[in-house]
């Protein structure tokens, strides 16, 4: 099997090596089946989509719709390669999953825009897939209702011309989408479970997504959801496009 290859833009060690630890094991994969990239810290360099399975995007801090003035010049190095890779895997209709800042990535994609009308607080919401979600290979064999884990600052307002809506929650109407027939993206984490998520509350209650004095009370209320079908989702991708 060819690796998949698994991208970061997570500057917090801990946070980033939970991320790619539930990666992997949401996706039954070994480490000797993915390379990862930290574009935090290493630049991505020329990707020959032949050299892989798939691509996994994880989420991050950098948001699409800051400020151009307000982002460091990491930000903007990451933007750019990413939004140079999306066009090539558009273009090829090449198998990738984006969670979280994939939205971002794909969202702005094609006259997509992606803004802080739908923002979403961290914790525990039902997303809802649509009559094509349901019919989707990827999305289809999970329930038409399910509980996921998120918490965004910008979300898609408009979908990419072309883009295929997936799944919306009542509060944010573009969860999931896929362009063409094999690219993904999903505003919640999929790789997500509790522990995890009490991680991201502790490691960002500074960065602007809720009032830091709340941070406790997420994370109980997080304890309390019932979040079991998102994981299926990273299995499927691998079933479906591993090769």
């Amino acid at each position: 099997m060819k690796p998949f290859l698994f991208l970061g833009t997570r500057p917090e060690d801990d946070v980033a090596e939970s991320e790619y630890v539930a990666v992997l094991r949401c996706a039954g994969l070994d480490e000797r089946d993915v390379r990862r990239v930290r574009l935090e810290r290493d630049e991505l360099g020329h990707v020959d989509l032949d050299d892989w399975s798939g691509i996994v995007l994880g989420g991050g801090p950098f948001n699409i719709s800051d400020p151009a003035d307000s982002k460091s010049a990491v930000q903007h190095r990451v933007e750019a390669e990413l939004r140079g890779l999306a066009l090539l895997v558009v273009e090829a209709d090449f198998p990738f999953f984006g969670a979280c800042y994939g939205i971002g990535t794909l969202g702005s994609l094609r006259g997509g825009v992606v803004d802080r009308t739908h923002g979403e607080p961290i914790g525990a919401v039902e997303v809802t897939k649509t009559e094509a979600g349901g019919l989707d290979p990827l999305l289809g064999p999970l329930p038409d209702a399910f509980e996921v884990f998120l918490g965004h600052k910008e979300a898609v307002s408009r979908l990419p011309d072309g883009a295929v809506l997936l799944a919306s929650s009542a509060t944010c109407p573009v969860q999931a989408f896929r362009i063409g027939e094999r690219v993904y993206a999903t505003q919640f984490h999929p790789e997500l479970d509790v522990d995890g998520l009490c991680l991201r509350i502790d490691a960002y209650r500074h960065h602007g997504y809720f009032d830091p004095s709340q941070a406790e009370e997420l994370m109980a209320l997080a304890r309390t959801a019932v979040v079991t079908e998102p994981p299926r989702l990273l299995a499927r991708f691998v079933e479906l496009f591993a090769r």
